[in-house]
């Protein structure tokens, strides 16, 4: 499985990027990519540029300089409709809307109208939401909403997962189920996804590789026991 990944197109490739506002620099990487089939985790503390970057990869913040190649596509050039699946922290739900709706818009992004609603509905039992199908978002706790803005995800079928701690507001018990749905999404089709996540023992239990954002660079994350074994 390893050497047919190694010939497989990375999900994610960024060479000499510089991400910021402004002008200003918050995060500098000379090289980073992200296979297919993949899980990455990145933490560090806040508002050192964790959520800058999912927002680059995703096309949403312009870089600064550098190079950024998400699904095959080079920015300024989008991937393909549906390629990318984003869970921001503020989610993005319309409030007013069902959780059908809401994971409908989704699953009509990535899928053919004959396969979209099929698509929904599995997501959504998966997350455990059949119950609350045709709730408004805006009657859902917080733990719940970020059950639909995952399942949104999930319907969309993406290529490329992003999620920027997606996993607040959950208890242990949802968290798990949350965390096997998109893992299982991730292992079966060889998707890859990178989230944030500043739980970092959570972080290393998800992922296949955890790394640091530190003094504006992307580093391996280095445990005191990995320091004094070196």
């Amino acid at each position: 499985m390893n050497q047919t990944r190694k010939a497989v197109s990375a999900a994610v490739r960024l060479s000499n990027l510089e991400v910021g506002f402004q002008g200003q620099t918050l995060l500098h990487i000379e090289d980073f990519h992200v296979n297919p089939g993949e899980v990455l985790a990145i933490t560090g503390p806040s508002g050192i540029g964790k959520t800058s970057l999912l927002k680059t990869i995703a096309g949403l913040l312009r870089p600064i300089s550098g190079y950024v190649q998400v699904c095959g596509a080079t920015i300024p050039n989008r991937p393909a409709r549906g390629s990318i699946g984003y869970i921001p922290q503020k989610l993005g739900l319309v409030r007013h809307s069902s959780v059908w709706a809401n994971v409908m818009l989704g699953s009509r992004a990535g899928n053919p109208r004959s396969s979209s609603r099929a698509r929904a509905t599995s997501a959504i039992e998966d997350l455990g939401l059949i119950e609350k199908k045709n709730e408004p978002v805006k009657r859902l706790s917080g733990g719940q909403q970020r059950r639909v803005a995952t399942a949104r995800t999930l319907a969309q079928r993406p290529r490329l997962i992003l999620a920027d701690e997606f996993l607040s507001e959950l208890d242990d018990e949802t968290s798990e189920r949350v965390v096997k749905s998109v893992l299982n999404y991730v292992r079966e089709n060889d998707a890859a996804m990178i989230l944030v996540e500043h739980d970092i023992s959570r972080a290393r239990e998800i992922s296949d590789r955890l790394l640091v954002i530190d003094d504006g660079r992307l580093n391996p994350f280095i445990t005191d026991t990995s320091i004094m074994e070196v």
